[in-house]
């Protein structure tokens, strides 16, 4: 985030306006678009939800939730919750 001087950008009206609820302090103005939410632009929500369909699929298929737990490397309660949503 840079430091911008709101007289080099804004209309003196405007200026003017916002001088009347602050005057000399920073004033951060957020963006307009929404924030995305988590892992939608690394790829980490489809990654993890592929990984899940598969554990809730081998469990499916009979094997144990203690291997699942070994194999992915995950605690066997993390195990169990994707296995039971």
């Amino acid at each position: 985030m840079k430091y911008v001087n709101a007289a080099e950008i804004l209309p003196e009206r405007l200026l003017g306006e916002l001088q009347t609820y602050i005057e000399g302090d920073v004033l951060y103005i957020p963006r307009k678009m929404s924030k995305k939410e988590w892992g939608t632009v690394s790829g980490s929500r489809a990654f993890y939800r592929e990984r899940n369909r598969e554990i809730q699929r081998l469990y499916r298929e009979g094997c144990s939730m203690e291997t699942l737990a070994r194999q992915y490397g995950l605690a066997y309660s993390t195990i169990r919750k994707i296995v039971y949503t």
